[in-house]
């Protein structure tokens, strides 16, 4: 007999020794007023938007300008923990998985944190949470609503540089996720970041959930600048790129498919948006990472006008400290998940990184890609390196 994906992902689940009673959810208390100062907002009323991307393509930027709003909370990579969860089980269990099971604890762990049921993470979090409190959310320092009151005591206005990847967990300790369901529940808008969902239509159910009023932000970028952006930062599993670039011979053993998946997602995701189907129709804005880059006040205006925000003044300091020369040193930028760039002048700066050999070779692999999204090719290498010719 053929099992469905919840049939499956219980026996996977069980297999890890997650345990899926006895979960504390806030459910109960949507139509009760929140402690002290943090009054509730009634579900009907919030809207949910997710920043749906691929890996490098500038995601972390672009969520930090959601981030920067007070009146968002935002959760960077949840579904982190729910890949973490499965690829750490046993060999027996991973062969019983296939994606539509992993899809499937995706949406659930997504619906659960668009109602504030942050408890629901506590599924997938290893070690196990103790009391509802946990040290080991992945990057909760790239949220202000997390690394704020009421889930932190230490307010990060008063700190000089705000919450950090250093500053909210020494200073806010471990995450309480109880008062963590309660920031939640305070604010108009719940912001979600991933780049683990392959393609737009794997959302369709979630778009159709009644309970959910979604905005799918589709943040694309050429795909020759997310290889070059791989490259840098994850340079062991991109080794063999790495030496063609530097030698100019293609080595034998080079992973093609770790670009030419991510151009196939792409373009089957903007295929469908193309077609218009109804459960996407209002709820899909495509944004080029390259336009945000080089008009980042205007292009974020649109981002918010599309989830029906206003531009807050805070937005407007982030972007002008995060999006100028002045915003660090170049070995800040190297930084894996930095926000802080020059955004002008690194949105084309891979053409000064990758050989003329590579650039051509995804160009033939990505070419469908390419020309969905508007990005030119380049003939030769003095086409390539000269800037002035924006592509």
């Amino acid at each position: 007999m053929e099992c469905s994906w919840k049939t499956v992902l219980l026996l996977v689940c069980a297999s890890l020794g997650v345990q899926y009673t006895a979960i504390r959810t806030l459910r109960d208390s949507l139509s009760a007023p929140c402690p002290g100062a943090y009054s509730c907002r009634h579900h009907r009323g919030r809207r949910h938007i997710l920043l749906f991307a691929t890996t490098r393509s500038g995601s972390s930027f672009t969520g930090q300008l959601l981030n920067q709003h007070p009146e968002v909370f935002y959760v960077y990579e949840p579904l982190y923990h729910v890949q973490q969860a499965f690829t750490n089980s046993s060999n027996r269990v991973r062969r019983t998985l296939d994606r539509r099971a992993l899809l499937g604890a995706y949406r659930d762990l997504l619906l659960n944190l668009y109602t504030c049921d942050l408890h629901f993470m506590e599924n997938y979090i290893h070690p196990e949470p103790q009391e509802h409190m946990t040290s080991s959310l992945f990057r909760r320092s790239s949220s202000h609503a997390l690394c704020s009151p009421p889930v932190c005591t230490e307010n990060p206005e008063v700190a000089s540089e705000g919450p950090d990847e250093s500053w909210c967990p020494k200073k806010c300790g471990a995450l309480n996720f109880t008062l963590a369901s309660i920031s939640c529940l305070s604010k108009a808008r719940v912001a979600i970041k991933t780049v683990r969902v392959p393609e737009v239509g794997d959302l369709r159910t979630l778009t159709e959930d009644p309970r959910l009023d979604l905005r799918i932000i589709h943040l694309v970028r050429d795909p020759r600048a997310i290889l070059a952006s791989r490259m840098t930062a994850f340079s062991d599993q991109f080794r063999a790129w790495k030496i063609w670039n530097a030698t100019g011979r293609q080595p034998r053993y080079v992973d093609l498919t770790q670009i030419t998946s991510t151009c196939k997602d792409m373009s089957a995701s903007l295929t469908t948006a193309l077609q218009r189907p109804a459960w996407l129709r209002g709820r899909y804005l495509l944004v080029r990472y390259e336009d945000l880059a080089l008009n980042p006040k205007d292009k974020t205006e649109d981002i918010y006008r599309f989830v029906g925000l206003d531009m807050d003044e805070r937005v407007l300091t982030w972007i002008n400290k995060n999006t100028n020369t002045n915003s660090g040193s170049p070995s800040d930028w190297s930084y894996k998940y930095s926000t802080s760039r020059d955004s002008r002048a690194t949105a084309e700066s891979w053409r000064l990184r990758l050989s003329f050999d590579i650039v051509r070779t995804v160009q033939n692999l990505c070419n469908h890609t390419l020309s969905l999204l508007g990005y030119r090719s380049v003939h030769s290498a003095a086409q390539l390196r000269n800037l002035s010719q924006s592509l």
